[in-house]
């Protein structure tokens, strides 16, 4: 394929299904490269164990990252009774838990779905967080252990799938900041046993699923000297801001979102908005405050 030593001014995002075994920032150079991009981020980032969606931004798309990490997700994940992980999942060293022979499928599904509603969850020491400009897992890899102040998060649904030999599957919808490792260490906390995840999948993000997603293995099939095939797997930008309203603004209006002043809008609720000329075209993202659009985030500049 040709490519230019700068990349490619490509736009928008690409769903991949991560596969598992490689980290977030691993799997989005090699989509990056594929696609000879120029500029390019991830969002919602997954543990090396975990696979699903992955939304890959490219050029403008990468400013409305921040604003995915706003929205719910949803996992499958398969975890193990009877020992635990300082990692809490199966890629950390194991130790031996509890006895969980005389368990049961309800005595297990009464304990995964008392975690319902909302709930305080310390965040696991093996993650992305950081103290003090370092990240925690850094910390945890040379043997320390710092404190971690529980944060609220919101599970609204637990299904309970199976349970057979010690291990038990669930589908689990949730806020961002959610850590499904640390959920299931707390289930197997209640149930006096240890658990740990052995597979987890994130199967929702915002408005898609995974069938909205495609493998790397099968973007390199598109790969061609004229990327034609595979620039056909790139999302627009709006299309995973489904929660957020649309506006349209005239065009003196987006003279004034362009040079980055507000403009005034008419019977129009206070709200985060994504923004659209008289042309269908997307701007960016603005804020609307007593009828006072603000722009915030835009992909246009006069």
């Amino acid at each position: 394929m040709s490519r230019n030593k700068k990349g490619r001014d490509v736009n928008g995002i690409v769903l991949l299904d991560k596969a598992t075994g490689l980290s977030s920032n691993a799997a989005l150079q090699q989509v990056k490269c594929l696609f000879d991009a120029k500029k390019a981020g991830h969002t919602g980032a997954l543990d090396p164990l975990a696979t699903g969606i992955l939304p890959i931004c490219f050029g403008h798309a990468t400013k409305v990252a921040g604003f995915l990490l706003d929205d719910d997700k949803s996992y499958f994940v398969r975890a193990q009774l009877g020992a635990v992980s300082d990692t809490l999942d199966c890629e950390g060293k194991i130790s031996a838990g509890g006895d969980y022979s005389k368990l049961n499928e309800a005595d297990i599904k009464a304990a995964a779905l008392s975690f319902q509603g909302n709930i305080a969850q310390i965040p696991p020491m093996y993650s992305a967080l950081k103290k003090d400009g370092l990240p925690l897992y850094k910390l945890a890899r040379k043997g320390i252990e710092v404190e971690r102040p529980a944060r609220e998060i919101y599970i609204s649904k637990i299904d309970f799938l199976d349970y057979e030999n010690g291990t038990f599957s669930l589908n689990v919808y949730c806020s961002k900041g959610t850590y499904i490792r640390s959920l299931i260490d707390d289930i197997g906390k209640l149930l006096g046993c240890g658990a740990y995840v052995i597979e987890l999948r994130r199967t929702g993000f915002a408005d898609v699923g995974i069938a909205d997603t495609i493998k790397f293995s099968d973007l390199e099939k598109l790969a061609s000297a004229d990327f034609k095939q595979l620039d056909e797997q790139i999302f627009p930008s709006e299309m995973m801001l489904g929660k957020i309203p649309n506006i349209t603004v005239d065009a003196w209006q987006q003279i004034d979102i362009g040079y980055g002043r507000v403009t005034e809008v008419e019977n129009q609720a206070d709200n985060l908005v994504k923004i659209f000329n008289e042309d269908d075209k997307f701007l960016g993202i603005g804020n609307i405050t007593n009828n006072i659009l603000q722009p915030k985030r835009m992909f246009i500049h006069l």
